[in-house]
């Protein structure tokens, strides 16, 4: 089993038990590293958002909207990129926070749209609303996945700075 493989698997594993926490009263869904987790399309970011040291963060009051690029995303890239990422926790947190925009932004906030937004890493993305939704080149597959400290877009590109 590749170093990859084996941090997905323990990455996923550990974080499925750090988010086992409740979602505050009246609300049926958790923080946002527990809703990435809860989905199996997103077991590499799962792993990604622990080996980066962003799971509490991303735990936090938020709110956050997180552009969040599924595993086959990840498989797209070019041979040793995720390795070489896991191996570099702050490029790692760079790229990854790239993908995470202060605030709670929903798809229809973001309809008809043309927008440059400012990530939580500093850099902006280009954000079209004009024909469903996109980020820079990738696009929002899935909009507005609710949680209890912001909302999570799935989207079919991983996002470099």
């Amino acid at each position: 089993m590749n170093r990859r493989s084996a941090l997905k698997l323990t990455g996923a594993a550990g974080l499925a038990a750090l988010v086992s926490a409740c979602a505050p009263a009246g609300t049926s869904y958790t923080d946002v590293v527990g809703t990435l987790a809860g989905n199996s399309q997103f077991s590499t970011l799962v792993a990604a958002v622990g080996a980066a040291g962003l799971v509490e963060t991303l735990q936090g009051p938020g709110p956050f909207t997180v552009f969040a690029p599924t595993d086959a995303a990840f498989a797209a890239l070019p041979p040793g990129t995720v390795d070489a990422l896991l191996a570099d926790p702050e490029a790692l947190a760079a790229i990854l926070t790239y993908h995470v925009v202060p605030g709670k932004v929903t798809s229809d906030q973001l309809a008809g749209q043309m927008l440059s937004v400012a990530t939580v890493n500093g850099a902006e993305v280009q954000v079209n609303g004009t024909n469903g939704v996109t980020v820079n080149n990738a696009t929002v597959t899935q909009a507005d996945i609710m949680a209890s400290n912001g909302v999570i877009h799935r989207i079919d590109t991983v996002l470099l700075p």
